[in-house]
């Protein structure tokens, strides 16, 4: 398994938990990054879980230094990676202020996503080339956002590749689906495996279409949970319900409820992602609006913060002061690594190409739905299409998500910019002033640019 990215604070080590923590794999965990010494503490810790008494299945850990190596006979490839560093994504997010244009996350659409992209879709392009030359039959999982437009790479790139897109957003939906049946049912909280929720739409702006709890209609408790909610809030991923208050990451589902009473299906991400895709006056107006609708605008300050304290981490559990609590995640990548690798057949939201599962959405592009992993097979699964004007919405993100990937892929700074300035997050800007934001955002991050674009008319 090469992991590229393998120097992660984050993602690797749920991941590395996981797999010690499944006795039906085993093998060479491959760690690349182009942070060598991130590489090698994650190596020191892998090491350690292997000697937790708990450890069900011991992996070799390997850093390579160079790409190629650590993709030689890989069966499976991770790929997750930060493009650029916090401080490009400081510009990601907090340049368009300026123009009075709020983003709570900047990492898929929008203007930060938009540029964002930029940065990372000319290393995907590498990554695509070296996996079709090096492990062809390999099965790629995609951990990097954006999500949408990183998968579309690769499958651009390398037509033949088996890859799919990966997030977790879905499963907050179906979490705080949860915490519906048990506040309107009076019961104990279901696990988020036992509902049953048609899934169709782009990553980080999936809808579900239809939700079931055993035989009970969920979108029918949904108007008595919101009667008791609406105005307070409800967090589903902690015992407190009110967390959202002070984690600048969470959200109170007040605007997943309020698309809910619009629209009559359920978006299927966090507050701070959906609110992104839309019309910036309606959830991202100003800081007042924001305070209303209870989420945050996580500032890449907090952001640096949060790394600082992980990579502190990494240096407790490295040198053994802190142990490592060796504990199985709620995530699904060794389920869907196993149903590919014909142990069991697994059922969950994934991304990859459209070939008809999203009959709105175009031929080709990147979308969400849940997926049948089976023995080598990747089945995606047609939902019940959302209403009209939900279609709308989701069509305009994805055709700007199209047009963002080929402006980058020809290189092309101006039909970039036809996608930044369509961004429903700087409606209301001027053409004058999108043009400007749009390069002084460029100009802010040139260091990651300027190597595959000519920054010379900017």
């Amino acid at each position: 398994l090469a992991y590229i990215g393998g120097g992660s604070k984050a993602w690797a080590r749920v991941f590395m938990k996981d797999l010690a923590l499944c006795e039906e794999l085993g093998g060479e965990i491959a760690l690349y990054d182009i942070d060598i010494p991130a590489a090698r503490y994650n190596q020191i810790i892998g090491n350690k879980i292997n000697e937790d008494p708990n450890c069900l299945s011991k992996w070799n850990y390997v850093v390579y230094e160079k790409l190629e190596d650590a993709l030689k006979d890989a069966d499976v490839v991770a790929l997750s990676i930060l493009p650029g560093t916090l401080d490009e994504m400081a510009v990601d997010v907090h340049a368009p202020e300026k123009y009075g244009v709020y983003q709570s996350v900047g990492d898929t659409v929008g203007p930060g996503g938009v540029m964002r992209a930029m940065r990372t879709v000319p290393i995907y392009e590498g990554f695509a080339k070296a996996i079709k030359e090096i492990c062809p039959d390999a099965f790629v999982i995609n951990l990097t956002n954006p999500m949408t437009i990183c998968t579309k790479t690769l499958y651009d790139v390398f037509p033949e590749i088996k890859a799919i897109g990966c997030c977790h957003e879905v499963f907050h939906a179906e979490n705080f689906l949860c915490c519906v049946a048990k506040e309107e049912l009076k019961i104990s909280r279901p696990d988020r495996h036992e509902i049953e929720a048609e899934v169709c739409g782009i990553n980080h702006f999936t809808w579900i279409t239809k939700a079931k709890y055993k035989d009970k209609d969920l979108f029918s408790l949904l108007p008595g949970f919101e009667e008791k909610f609406f105005e307070t809030g409800y967090y589903e991923e902690k015992d407190d319900p009110f967390d959202f208050k002070s984690n600048p990451f969470a959200y109170g589902n007040k605007v997943k409820m309020d698309l809910f009473n619009r629209f009559g299906v359920l978006a299927a991400a966090g507050d701070r992602h959906l609110v992104e895709f839309m019309d910036r006056n309606w959830y991202l107006k100003d800081k007042e609006t924001v305070e209303d609708f209870l989420f945050h605008l996580t500032s890449v300050d907090y952001r640096k913060k949060d790394r600082q304290e992980k990579i502190d981490k990494t240096m407790r559990l490295a040198n053994g002061t802190e142990l490592f609590n060796l504990n199985k995640s709620d995530e699904e990548l060794i389920h869907i690594i196993k149903a590919y690798l014909g142990i069991k057949p697994h059922k969950t939201n994934a991304n990859i190409l459209n070939a008809g599962q999203v009959p709105f959405l175009p031929i080709g592009s990147v979308v969400e739905t849940n997926i049948l992993f089976d023995k080598g097979s990747i089945t995606p699964i047609p939902a019940t299409n959302p209403p009209v004007i939900v279609q709308n919405l989701i069509l305009r993100n994805a055709l700007n998500i199209e047009a963002t990937y080929l402006g980058i892929k020809h290189r092309d700074l101006n039909e970039i910019f036809e996608a930044f300035a369509n961004q429903p997050l700087l409606s209301g800007l001027t053409l004058k002033d999108a043009r400007s934001l749009f390069n002084e955002m460029i100009m802010g991050t040139s260091i990651c640019l300027d190597e595959y674009y000519d920054l010379s008319s900017i």
